[in-house]
């Protein structure tokens, strides 16, 4: 759910929509790290100027606990050619 969410938003904010790929990791009981792949180009737009961007999509995500008890750690990372 987290990760369908994280994807649609970050095709909307990309300049390369096609590129992005969102991957789950489960580190532990009730932990996940979800890492957001983009061109290099739009790993600035999804950190944004200060990780503006970044922290209020991690806001978003926060409000995911009320439905789901799990924890997470979100990382955009360029993908390299």
């Amino acid at each position: 759910m987290v990760e369908n969410f994280l994807y649609e938003y970050a095709k909307l904010i990309a300049d390369f929509p096609d590129k992005i790929k969102v991957e789950r990791v489960e580190l532990g009981e009730n932990f996940a790290e979800i890492i957001v792949y983009a061109d290099k180009v739009d790993t600035g737009k999804l950190i944004g100027k200060d990780g503006k961007m970044i922290n209020a999509i991690k806001t978003v995500i926060i409000g995911f606990k009320a439905k789901d008890a799990t924890s997470y750690r979100v990382t955009v990372k360029a993908i390299e050619e």
